[in-house]
């Protein structure tokens, strides 16, 4: 190879190099602008909270602590962050990873083992899903662990696919429109569980993971069970997005934007007294119509539940 095809070659790379770096960048201001946003949009960490932040060892977690840690650093407020990783005793699990690395980046942690693997596999009959079952003894766990710290808030890993992909599998399977909220007060009443990447793209997080190299840990126990209607309905989700871009956006946008007056929940309007008035009503139904619209629309005023966020 001669002078000019190695300049030629340098140039090249140094070219795809200086590309990758942009992207990198433009990659870290969204993921940092977007948890940055739905902090501030939903209050999720206020002055002098403690945050614990559950570390599974999948990439959502790694970066929420990620993204956490170099936020705490220029935040108008204090808050502190201990991570926490439930040890579940499953065989082959990696114990040394997660302290490793924690150890590697300053940051308080703490590693709670409790087999609830033996727990599962006793109830739960072979062949079925084990999800249910090792989630509620989780969650029970982690609730216990954050009361023990002091922490003030628990910081899970879910990003804006979980949100839709759970809205999804409540209407199909528990015929509820339900989805899974950015902050919520925790069923025993006692914590208050908030998901920072609630508008981040599932896309994101993988390239953002392959960047910082996180020490990815598989989990045997559940995530990698076939045909769980979870991962069917993801599938599905990915498969739009592919064909219909902008498909699933919409859909996460919508549960900002209920109408309450055009759906079915009497607790939340009341269907039983309306009358008409003779005054025109923005929010009124076009009785008539087949279809309000077939793209995208300003929704009505009135009794709207709107999530605003920044777009990228």
């Amino acid at each position: 190879m001669d002078t000019a095809d190695t300049s030629l070659l340098d140039a090249e790379r140094a070219a795809a190099e200086k590309k990758q770096a942009h992207e990198t960048n433009k990659l870290s201001k969204r993921l940092h602008r977007l948890v940055g946003q739905a902090i501030t949009d939903f209050n999720m960490i206020e002055d002098g909270d403690k945050v614990m932040v559950c570390l599974s060892g999948g990439k959502d977690s790694y970066s929420l602590l990620d993204i956490l840690i170099n936020l705490r650093q220029r935040a108008p407020i204090k808050f502190d962050i201990v991570a926490v990783n439930l040890d579940q005793k499953q065989p082959g699990f990696p114990a040394e990873v997660l302290p490793t690395y924690l150890k590697s980046i300053g940051v308080d942690f703490h590693i709670e083992t409790q087999d609830t693997y033996s727990i599962v596999k006793k109830l739960v009959p072979e062949g079925k899903t084990t999800c249910s079952l090792c989630s509620r003894l989780r969650r029970g766990i982690l609730y216990r662990v954050a009361q023990e710290l002091g922490a003030t808030k628990i910081a899970l890993g879910h990003h804006r696919d979980d949100i839709v992909t759970t809205l999804l599998l409540n209407m199909f399977f528990g015929s509820r429109m339900k989805g899974m909220p950015p902050k919520l007060v925790s069923d025993d009443g006692k914590n208050v569980v908030i998901r920072p990447l609630a508008y981040v793209r599932e896309s994101d997080l993988v390239k953002w993971a392959e960047h910082r190299q996180f020490p990815i840990i598989p989990c045997n126990l559940c995530g990698s069970q076939e045909n769980l209607q979870r991962a069917n309905v993801k599938a599905m989700l990915q498969d739009w997005d592919k064909k219909f871009p902008g498909r699933v956006d919409n859909m996460f946008t919508a549960m900002g934007n209920i109408v309450t007056s055009h759906m079915m929940d009497r607790q939340l309007f009341p269907f039983e007294t309306i009358k008409a008035t003779g005054t025109p009503d923005p929010d009124g139904d076009i009785a008539f119509d087949e279809e309000e619209h077939c793209g995208p629309a300003e929704p009505a005023t009135g009794s709207v539940i709107r999530l605003v966020r920044e777009e990228d």
